[in-house]
């Protein structure tokens, strides 16, 4: 069927088929190792058994895409990732250079295209909606070139092509806006104005649990646990397994329903996309957060009302055991999460943030309060690598920064303490030689600046005691 070669340190799955005049050729398809190239090799036998297998070969970039997307994108992709990235395919790769020649393909001509989609129109996307700007974006273009680098790098293996066109290719300069937040105090005095009981109790679960959106809507209450006992001792918890996206029926259908745990009743036959449950993007984000004991009586009195409402309604109620359901039970969705936010913004005055930052906001005081417990708030957050969440705080730390410059404005320039080390050393020369300690040790151990830090701060330790 199909063998593993080594050939010029890389490991190449090599396999005979019949060209399209019926004449037996080989090909060898390359890849950087050993694990890499047995999955390609499984892979080929397992479809030339089922009758499904298909040799890569293209002549033009549309050719190539669908065969990455064929190959490469349905194995690879979760379901959100393959909306994002056959909708860049269909709206802006294959329009402008979809009928271009893979030997015609090359950093240069890549460069260009990107230049060019700095002035082309942007697409209204049938999820997202309407663009922010009237031209494409720098971050789409960035995500234009994340997708092309990765098919050309699966043509390259292919032997499709000799090597990576866009590895070299430079893309538009992306200046990526600062992202602002609500500071505690601020989203405090907004849950004192807000009257609206869902918004109030979403925006508490966002901040204490620091969900992202999808998975703040997809809750349902068979992960948690909010009984008087669990809250009493502090053992109140909910779990992060699903999220809930809005999704086109062509990639459910495209993806035969991979990572789908409930599809919900469409709303038209005219709409192209239903709201989903689906699993998770990372294994990451699956969590376990403990709640504060606040927010789990809210969770409480919520359901309280919740089960009220069904009881009247009945059979009318449509029971997916979702947390954030419509009046009939339904999913809420995301958009009309948002508005319900931005019109609390508008009507109270207050500092102009998007629903996605009381995230970043949780994730900042969450490491103010542990101390810098990284490791922890990442449990919390189900970010993917621990980067992210220094990323994260790193740009909205500037108050606790400040307050170097206010330490070296009393010390120096107030001249308060010119020399702190001499200072603590003059404290240190004061304290009489114990019984037993030969002098001159003591001396060396002044003369060292480090050592007269730390004598001076267990001094001050034990003398606070």
């Amino acid at each position: 069927m199909a063998s593993i070669q080594k050939r010029h340190g890389k490991y190449c799955v090599v396999y005979r088929y019949k060209d399209d005049g019926g004449k037996q050729k080989q090909k060898w398809e390359t890849f950087d190792t050993m694990s890499e190239a047995k999955k390609r090799r499984k892979e080929i036998e397992y479809k030339i058994m089922g009758g499904t297998f298909v040799v890569p070969k293209c002549v033009y970039l549309k050719d190539l895409l669908k065969e990455y997307v064929e190959l490469y994108g349905k194995d690879k992709w979760a379901l959100s990732t393959y909306n994002g990235n056959t909708g860049l395919i269909h709206n802006y790769i294959e329009p402008m250079i979809g009928e271009t020649k893979l030997s015609d393909v090359t950093t240069h001509f890549l460069e260009k295209f990107y230049q060019k989609l700095t002035t082309t129109p942007a697409i209204v996307h049938p999820i997202i909606g309407k663009p922010s700007s009237e031209f494409v974006g720098m971050s789409t273009i960035r995500d234009i070139h994340k997708l092309l680098r990765s098919c050309f790098g699966q043509a390259v293996k292919w032997e499709l092509m000799e090597k990576n066109p866009a590895d070299k290719a430079i893309v538009p300069k992306y200046k990526e806006s600062k992202r602002e937040i609500w500071t505690a105090a601020t989203l405090m005095d907004a849950m004192e104005d807000c009257d609206d009981d869902m918004l109030k109790l979403a925006v508490n679960l966002a901040f204490s649990a620091s969900l992202r959106i999808g998975e703040l809507l997809a809750l349902t209450w068979d992960v948690m646990d909010i009984s008087a006992e669990a809250i009493e001792s502090d053992n109140a918890y909910l779990i992060v397994d699903k999220e809930l996206q809005r999704v086109t029926k062509e990639s459910i259908k495209e993806l035969d329903g991979k990572d789908i745990i409930l599809v919900f009743p469409e709303e038209s036959k005219l709409c192209k996309t239903v709201r989903v449950l689906k699993t998770p993007k990372t294994e990451s984000s699956v969590r376990k957060v403990f709640l504060p004991k606040s927010v789990a009586k809210m969770l409480v009195d919520w359901k309280r009302d919740q089960d009220a409402v069904k009881e009247v309604i009945g059979d009318d109620y449509h029971d997916y055991n979702l947390v954030m359901a419509t009046s009939t039970g339904m999913p809420t969705g995301g958009s009309s999460l948002r508005k319900k936010f931005n019109k609390l913004i508008d009507e109270k005055g207050l500092p102009d943030v998007v629903f996605h930052s009381l995230r970043h906001t949780s994730v900042t005081y969450k490491l103010k309060l542990n101390g810098g417990d990284v490791k922890a708030v990442q449990g919390d957050s189900g970010h993917a690598q621990v980067d992210m969440v220094t990323n994260v705080y790193s740009h909205i730390i500037d108050e606790d920064r400040k307050k170097n410059a206010q330490l070296f404005e009393e010390a120096f320039y107030g001249k308060k303490d010119l020399d702190p080390q001499l200072h603590t050393k003059e404290e240190m020369q004061k304290v009489s030689v114990p019984e037993g300690m030969d002098p001159d040790v003591l001396a060396k151990i002044l003369a060292n600046p480090e050592a007269v830090a730390l004598l001076a701060s267990l001094a001050k330790s034990i003398g606070g005691q």
